[in-house]
């Protein structure tokens, strides 16, 4: 929270807000009192309309319940239709999910790409993935906890070889930033569920060079959750080489 915010919250007419239970404990701890107004996704037109009509005369702040407003929350067509009406906008930057867990995580940070949520169904992830494949930037996502390990898997399986960071619960008691690679990081949270809101990124592809790569720990690595077939089709994205012949070794590191 900045000092600017603050003085705003202070000075203005009325407060627009997700939910008045938790921006009325953030006001609380800063001393404010002032008039909340309910506007969340289940805000209607007539809601909408009733701020917009207010925001003639009166100073207005739309607050929301967590992160920056308007990255993945209801405030985005209330932006739009009042700098439709000339009225003025501006924004009092915090905390930024997607901006911390690229800052904390060590991805590369030069050029990146924020996602939003990744897709419920099995195949809009996977077809989604695919098409942001071959974009060289670090890819962020937004994930629910109940979802965290179908959505590692299925980064495995479309984006083999990346490196893969887990930011969660960002500047709160149980914060946590945890790197590795899509098997270990499902075997992670397999094993210990996590909570709480999570940032998922993904770094850009690696420049394919057989060389540089050790072609039995990558057909071994991706057997762990794909069968021969698939890996190979895996470490050839990777790699470069031809997926047959890959198939071929991976049929017989099976064998041994």
């Amino acid at each position: 929270m900045t000092l600017r915010a603050k003085e705003v919250l202070e000075r203005c007419d009325a407060i627009a807000c997700e939910d008045t239970r938790v921006t009325g404990k953030l006001l609380k701890l800063l001393g404010i009192s002032n008039k909340l107004w309910r506007y969340d996704d289940h805000a209607s037109e007539a809601d909408r309309e009733r701020l917009l009509a207010a925001m003639q005369d009166q100073a207005i702040a739309l607050v929301s319940d967590a992160g920056m407003p308007l990255v993945s929350d209801p405030g985005y067509r209330l932006v739009r239709e009042a700098r439709a009406a000339g009225i003025p906008v501006t924004a009092l930057p915090g905390a930024s999910a997607p901006l911390l867990a690229l800052a904390m995580s060590g991805m590369p940070n030069d050029r990146f790409l924020f996602g939003g949520f990744l897709p419920v169904k099995e195949k809009a992830r996977a077809d989604l993935l695919a098409e942001l494949a071959p974009i060289r930037s670090t890819l962020i996502f937004f994930e629910t906890a109940p979802r965290l390990t179908k959505s590692l898997t299925a980064i495995g399986e479309q984006l083999p070889g990346r490196e893969i960071a887990v930011a969660r619960e960002l500047t709160k008691l149980h914060e946590e930033c945890r790197s590795g690679s899509a098997h270990d990081l499902v075997a992670h949270y397999t094993d210990h569920p996590p909570k709480g809101e999570i940032v998922l990124l993904v770094g850009p592809p690696v420049e394919p060079h057989p060389g540089k790569f050790d072609i039995d720990t990558l057909l071994m690595d991706a057997m762990e959750t794909a069968k021969p077939s698939q890996a190979a089709s895996q470490v050839a994205k990777i790699t470069g080489l031809e997926r047959r012949m890959l198939y071929t070794r991976a049929m017989e590191l099976k064998g041994q």
